[in-house]
């Protein structure tokens, strides 16, 4: 789909009670290979588009590969639910498979997981799985939906008993959405910048299923309990959310899907060595954000995997000492006090008292 130097691999994950079920690993090799790698994981209503998150890796000397999980994106086949699992741990066989394929049969031997929003949730609890066996060295979480999105009575009594209902009926539809302002927010037909495809990633997303809801409260609740993720993690988000239902301004400089405080406040369960960093004006995907606040985004992953993957030099191939001076010059403090840099309007409502669900 994405052409060269793009390469797609199906994974055959057998079949369930829709049919069979397939993944797909879609992977871009750099020029220069190092032996370092990177798996990228989507989230929910999503799939891999972000050829720039690509880019970054690959002039640095990285393989990057991204992972349509089942039923999303390349890898949803017809007559299947859109985006639905019944546990988190369904994901597992595909990323066990991927990590075989760039380990074992492409010869890897630094691999660095990055995941989005429910991907950050999803691989966040397989990284914890498979702590003792070596399969990552790194985890990147690009604003990971840790909680709902929603007043405490929606995340708690209600959920519990839609999740209750995911049990008996999985496949029954809530009455609960995405809304349309992040998809407003960064698609380039509305006030965005990027193109995507709106059959996978649909403006308003997909009908949200009790089943999948209990599967992500089931996982929610896990890691708020305490991971032992035994590899560095960083932890990247905005610095504020947005909350309208309806479209504003602000939500162009804000996570508009997730509440950022809750990845905040349980970044310290996922296992004893994470690193937090915050940006201002950064969307809920960050790598989709402005340029200059993507430009901090990349620098800083850039940075912490030079620090603790012990990843050797991260800038371009064809950049010269100056250019990384300069680069390191412009990049901007990314700590979480700079929350308190926010405006104070950043965190808005229109009334409505409508929740998102997130991720």
């Amino acid at each position: 789909m994405l052409g060269p130097p793009y390469e797609r691999q199906t994974i055959d994950l057998g079949t369930d009670d829709e049919g069979p079920v397939v993944a797909t690993l879609v992977r871009r090799r750099a020029e220069r290979p190092t032996g370092r790698a990177v798996l990228y994981v989507h989230g929910f209503v999503d799939y891999f588009f972000q050829t720039h998150l690509a880019d970054f890796f690959a002039e640095r000397g990285w393989d990057f590969y991204a992972l349509d999980l089942r039923k999303y994106g390349r890898s949803l086949l017809p007559a299947q639910t859109p985006n639905f699992c019944r546990d988190i741990s369904d994901y597992f066989p595909e990323l066990d498979a991927a990590a075989e394929i760039i380990r074992k049969d492409d010869g890897h031997d630094t691999l660095l997981a990055m995941g989005h929003s429910t991907g950050g949730l999803i691989i966040s609890l397989w990284a914890d799985a498979r702590r003792d066996t070596g399969t990552i060295d790194g985890l990147v979480l690009n604003s990971p939906f840790f909680d709902l999105n929603a007043p405490w009575a929606v995340r708690r009594p209600l959920a519990a008993a839609a999740s209750r209902l995911g049990r008996r009926a999985p496949h029954r539809i809530l009455p609960f959405g995405l809304g349309t302002v992040y998809g407003e927010s960064i698609h380039s037909d509305h006030r965005g910048e990027w193109t995507y495809d709106l059959a996978w990633k649909p403006l308003a997303g997909f009908p949200v299923r009790a089943g999948w809801l209990n599967a992500i409260r089931t996982g929610q609740r896990r890691l708020r309990a305490g991971l032992d993720i035994q590899v560095p993690v960083l932890l990247a988000c905005s610095t504020r959310s947005f909350r309208g239902t309806k479209w504003h301004e602000n939500a162009t400089l804000a996570d508009a899907v997730l509440d950022v405080e809750h990845m905040v406040r349980y970044a310290p369960r996922l296992g004893r060595h994470v690193t937090l960093a915050r940006f201002d004006g950064g969307l809920h995907d960050l790598t989709l954000s402005g340029p200059v606040v993507r430009k901090k985004v990349f620098d800083e992953v850039g940075r912490w995997a030079e620090a603790f993957l012990a990843a050797g030099p991260t800038a371009p191939a064809d950049a010269t000492p100056a250019d990384a001076a300069r680069s390191d010059a412009d990049a901007a403090p990314t700590d979480a006090a700079r929350a308190d840099a926010a405006p104070a309007n950043a965190q808005t409502t229109d009334g409505a008292g409508a929740a998102t669900l997130g991720g």
